[in-house]
């Protein structure tokens, strides 16, 4: 825990005036380290411990069809991988995150071998988990985004549970934010990680289930392509997010 509030002081004192981005994973009581792009790239690249795909800079990416809306610039794959079972909780973890509006989505990919060796791009994509409007109007109502902001010195932690029933093996899981906040300019905030899942589990989602990156998103779905501010949006009690339905491991 000291090495994690350790580097997490770092972090927020090298990039106050950033994004953000995930950072870290946890698993139960054991922490993993990730990429950070604000340490230099000759102290990460190829080192045992990184478990999360390179991500370069904390800026967003604004084009759904860039290759890199699958797992952010340049999206290298990582050494190692997170171990975890088939309905065990992991927790991604953000050093801060300054914005406030819009869908907070989980996502998985079957490596099919070794995630080392996966092009992120040519995978079939799956929901684990999503998170968006709670209560309220759609501007300064209660999103999950903004619930997951912590500005009393600790990071921001987000939970999901990987679906008990999935068939074990290899796989990414991709934490995304989108925010919204400036008008027809949503912002894609996407990293992965890659783990090796165990389990008893046998199912796989359906066709209905999955996607790929590029080609989920489009900036012609008026939920991302969205002006928040306008009389026809800004009173907005609901929200729906776009996509797939999430797999529950039904």
């Amino acid at each position: 825990m000291l090495g994690l509030l350790l580097l997490f002081a770092v972090g927020l004192l090298n990039s106050v005036t950033a994004h953000g981005g995930v950072s870290n994973y946890s698993v139960g009581t054991k922490w993993y380290r990730g990429y950070n792009p604000n340490e230099a790239p000759e102290e990460q690249d190829g080192q045992p411990w990184l478990i999360n795909r390179k991500w370069l800079s904390i800026d967003p990416i604004n084009d759904p069809a860039n290759l890199s809306i699958a797992c952010n610039t340049p999206g290298t794959p990582a050494v190692s991988s997170i171990p975890i079972k088939a309905g065990e909780d992991i927790t991604a973890i953000y050093y801060y995150w300054l914005h406030n509006v819009g869908p907070m989505i989980a996502w998985m990919a079957d490596c099919g071998g070794p995630c080392n060796k996966f092009n992120a791009s040519e995978g079939k994509w799956f929901k684990i988990g999503q998170r968006g409007l709670l209560s309220g109007g759609i501007v300064e109502g209660n999103w999950f985004q903004r619930q997951f902001q912590n500005w009393e010195g600790l990071p921001c932690n987000w939970t999901e549970t990987i679906p008990a029933s999935l068939k074990p093996g290899n796989y990414l899981i991709r934490h995304e934010i989108v925010a919204l906040h400036i008008p027809n300019s949503p912002q894609f905030y996407p990293e992965c990680a890659h783990l090796e899942v165990s389990g008893k589990g046998t199912k796989t989602p359906g066709k209905k289930y999955l996607g790929s990156f590029p080609g989920i998103w489009s900036l012609k779905d008026p939920e991302l392509n969205i002006d928040i501010y306008s009389n026809a949006n800004y009173n907005r009690t609901t929200y729906n997010i776009s996509g797939p339905p999430v797999w529950k491991g039904e």
